[in-house]
């Protein structure tokens, strides 16, 4: 295929990218605007490290072609927050020391934000739902599901 310009409202913000429209959304996220949270994992949509928000739900992006996604809503976890100001799942699963070796964390954060948008007291059964299509291989499944918890309490006394 050739080549087509696409503009995607990514982390709130209108980005302008040329590539094939097959391109899948992991490669022009990592490659063309340069955020690297989402990860290179399977490359088969089943292992969650690529796991990014569309429209507010988690969706796999080494799997769904970027023309796809023009025009909607895509949310990486370099929209969460900031070093200066953490999101409070970022917070959270620093707090609980979720993260072993880190690589599959950012989509594991992805979908728990999902969750919590959707479900602001999710039970440890709708944690481990929603979190059950993600691979982790460093054993700190505990750590990410009190993490969640530490979330979900935090945003709801915010609120």
């Amino acid at each position: 295929m050739t080549d087509t310009t696409l503009t995607l409202r990514v982390n709130g913000a209108e980005r302008t990218v040329t590539c094939d429209p097959e391109t899948a959304l992991l490669y022009v996220l990592r490659n063309d605007l340069d955020l690297k949270g989402a990860r290179y994992g399977c490359g088969q949509g089943q292992c969650g490290a690529c796991t990014v928000l569309v429209d507010g739900k988690p969706v796999q992006s080494c799997n769904v072609p970027t023309a796809e996604l023009a025009g909607r809503d895509i949310v990486t976890i370099e929209g969460l927050g900031t070093p200066e100001a953490l999101h409070p799942l970022q917070q959270a699963f620093i707090d609980e020391q979720a993260a072993q070796c880190g690589y599959c964390i950012t989509g594991i954060v992805m979908s728990a934000k999902a969750l919590l948008d959707a479900n602001p007291r999710p039970t440890r059964a709708e944690i481990g739902a929603a979190l059950r299509d993600h691979l982790c291989r460093c054993g700190t499944h505990a750590r990410i599901v009190r993490a969640v918890e530490r979330a979900a309490a935090a945003l709801s006394a915010a609120r």
